[in-house]
């Protein structure tokens, strides 16, 4: 029985004229081959790592030193985590300021450094705060390398030296990128979480950073409300006494040349105090072997603190190239804007487009504010071309009626990305039969934190149809592998065939694989996160499907305890946390999972709550756990509904299980897993399939 084939939606109208085509056709006759579609460059891609890779490297204008002796040893198990291009040497930051040009090498063997399509007097970035009631602030090429050069030299004057951490906690702004390219032009390494993080949220992180600066804005403006940070500051400083490395906060003005006072904020400076250390505005760059790390990003807390997952610089910036030039066809010409907060891995996305040329505009505080037009809105008035938001933000644009193409001229938008969440097959319609224009590529993507790269992506050779993905990104060798039991580790996967959904996993090590995680203790907390479940595989935690015709993949959704509302991603151990500190006098466990139906449009959170013995559920103590919650992390990790339970469902090591209670509340039956220390306990949570029309839950108490 042959399988059908969905809707087509859209087709390049010229896959000839683009990058992917040309990088294609000189692959095929420098290799001698033939490959026909985009399947059989991927499938090449795979079966020969070290030559694609090799290819990509000497094919991209990367600015770099030394020559490798070796790509990658090929025979090398994936939990080794090898080493890619031993002996070259490169730096972020100057990569991103600057453009090589490969034709022309010095008698040194070494690019020669050009701006093309960097001009000092081109404006490189527009930053635009929320609504866009501020004036728009516009930086050329010139102004930003001077305003990093400058901040480059006061840390160097602060001490900041290769190997050493900053951090911010700031909004998407001109400022907080500076300080980031300051940071990784000296070799050091830069993480960066989003100002309405909690207290507790940011000590999570920052304490295993150990940073030696902390850049933090000094106010944050979101959803119309100005808040004003400085107690939270002291909050985090206080927070950090403990920490040896730890030197100081430099508050970062929300509000151009209107700094707050500071000077009751414990060990911490101004902006412009920091900056007068400088005694000039040069540039310098550090450049670093290809596998030495140059950012930390976090997880979601699934399972204890967020992990500290630490990232290569060479591998970043090769495949940033492959995925931005090839598959988006980006370039001097493009114009970027990522809907994102500094907290999120694609806070990348919003401002790589520098290291092609092209041109971000940053956008800071809600997509809502004054209406959710605004995003559209920015779109056409900055002929944007490549624009990345989340399923949720195109559900609230269905929502409530709003049609973008007839909001706003975007004839100049060629792509669309989605990510964050599950893109429903009936936004894959709307997007083509109401929303967008019929040109516009929709991107739905999927890859994340973990390896910096995307593991599904689209591509401009092959059509894109209902529902899917278009294909896998270069040089990644994916599988989908059945689902090996709860807690069950070390297994031989076995691959399913195309169609039937399983886990995705990559069986060969690719060059943006993490460094390691910071930590003693991370050598093992890698190895756990990634490699226990099955043997010598990378498991990502998604259910995936890849149609047997098409070859597009259909993400099915989270396959761990990942949360995911409107597109928030955050994890089950940061409400844990919340509760064990506040609360464990009265609760004695708890189980916090996501609930989404087939007919939900976005995810909710459950929260269930095991009272101690003498201790009532009442509705008092749910207006405390979510205030408590709301204050430490944020209003959006509140979960929507909050109930007693039981019983909660635990391995026999007395691990507790979310994803059956998942599954459960999201409408499915399920078996019960072998490994389960008290599977009936499983029966309590079905009633809660139809959330809606329980008043107070069906208890068995």
């Amino acid at each position: 029985m042959s399988t059908p084939v969905p809707r087509k939606l859209w087709e390049h109208a010229n896959p000839q004229s683009t990058q992917m085509w040309t990088f294609k056709t000189k692959l095929e006759q420098e290799k001698g081959i033939k490959l026909p579609s985009y399947h059989d460059l991927h499938q090449w891609s795979i079966t020969n790592r070290a030559a694609f890779w090799s290819f990509c490297w000497d094919y991209f204008p990367i600015i770099s030193s030394g020559k490798y002796t070796s790509v990658v040893d090929e025979s090398a198990r994936i939990d080794s985590v090898p080493e890619w291009f031993p002996g070259v040497r490169v730096n972020f930051a100057e990569n991103m300021l600057f453009t090589a040009d490969k034709t022309t090498p010095t008698t040194a063997g070494e690019p020669i450094i050009t701006t093309t399509g960097k001009e000092d007097n081109k404006i490189a970035m527009t930053q635009v705060r929320e609504g866009a009631k501020e004036p728009a602030l516009n930086i050329s090429w010139g102004q930003l390398r001077r305003k990093t050069g400058k901040l480059t030299q006061a840390l160097k004057a602060a001490g900041v030296v290769k190997g050493d951490r900053v951090a911010v906690v700031a909004s998407n702004s001109i400022d907080t990128l500076v300080v980031m390219l300051a940071t990784t032009a000296l070799g050091a390494l830069f993480s960066s979480a989003s100002t309405d993080t909690g207290v507790k949220g940011i000590l999570d992180r920052l304490l295993q950073l150990k940073p030696k600066w902390v850049f933090f804005d000094d106010f944050t403006v979101y959803n119309g409300k100005r808040v004003d940070l400085r107690a939270k500051i002291g909050d985090v400083v206080q927070g950090l006494k403990g920490v040896e490395e730890f030197r100081g906060v430099v508050a970062v003005p929300r509000f151009a040349n209107r700094p707050v006072d500071v000077t009751a904020v414990p060990r911490t400076q101004t902006l412009a105090t920091f900056l007068a250390q400088a005694k000039s505005e040069e540039l310098e760059f550090v450049r670093i072997g290809f596998r030495e790390p140059f950012l930390v990003v976090y997880s979601s807390g699934t399972t204890g603190k967020p992990k500290p997952i630490v990232h290569g610089v060479g591998g970043y910036i090769l495949n940033a190239n492959k995925e931005a030039r090839l598959n988006r066809d980006h370039g001097p010409k493009s114009t970027i804007m990522q809907f994102t907060t500094t907290g999120w891995i694609m806070y990348m996305q919003a401002i790589s487009g520098l290291m092609f040329g092209g041109k971000p505009i940053l956008y800071d505080g809600s997509p809502f504010v004054p209406d959710a037009k605004i995003l559209i809105e920015l779109l056409g008035r900055y002929k944007v071309t490549h624009f990345g938001t989340s399923p949720r933000y195109m559900h609230e644009l269905r929502k409530n009626g709003i049609r973008p193409r007839e909001v706003a001229d975007l004839s100049n938008l060629s792509i669309v990305t989605s990510t964050g969440m599950v893109l429903s097959e009936s936004l894959f319609e709307w997007f083509y039969d109401e929303g967008f224009p019929a040109h516009t590529q929709l991107a739905n993507i999927s890859g994340g934190t973990d390896l910096a790269a995307c593991l599904g992506i689209e591509n401009p050779l092959t059509p894109l149809y209902v529902g899917g993905c278009q294909g896998a990104g270069l040089g990644l060798s994916i599988e989908v592998f059945d689902q090996a039991d709860e807690g069950v580790t070390g297994v031989k996967g076995t691959r399913v065939p195309d169609g039937v959904a399983g886990e995705i996993v990559v069986t060969k090590p690719w060059p943006t694989m993490p460094v390691k995680f910071l930590g003693d203790d991370g050598p093992q907390k890698y190895f756990d996160a990634y490699f226990s479940r099955f043997d010598n595989v990378w498991t990502q935690g998604d259910f995936i499907s890849i149609h047997p015709v098409t070859k597009q993949i259909f993400f099915l959704g989270r396959s761990d305890g990942v949360l995911n509302p409107s597109g928030v991603r955050f994890g089950s151990a940061e409400i844990y946390n919340v509760l064990d500190t506040l609360f464990t006098t009265e609760i004695a466990d708890s189980i916090c999972v996501g609930q989404r139906r087939p007919q939900d449009s976005d995810e909710s959170v459950m929260l269930f709550l095991l009272m101690r013995p003498g201790h009532k559920f009442t509705q008092d103590i749910v207006g405390r756990v979510k205030e408590a919650i709301k204050k430490a992390l944020s209003a959006r990790h509140v979960p929507k509904y909050v109930f007693e339970t039981p019983e909660i469902p635990t391995t026999v090591n007395l691990k507790k299980v979310e994803l059956p209670v998942k599954q459960i509340v999201s409408g499915k039956n399920i078996k019960a897993s072998g490994t389960l220390l008290n599977p009936q306990s499983l029966e309590f949570y079905y009633q809660f399939a139809e959330v809606e029309k329980l008043v107070e839950p069906k208890s068995k108490l």
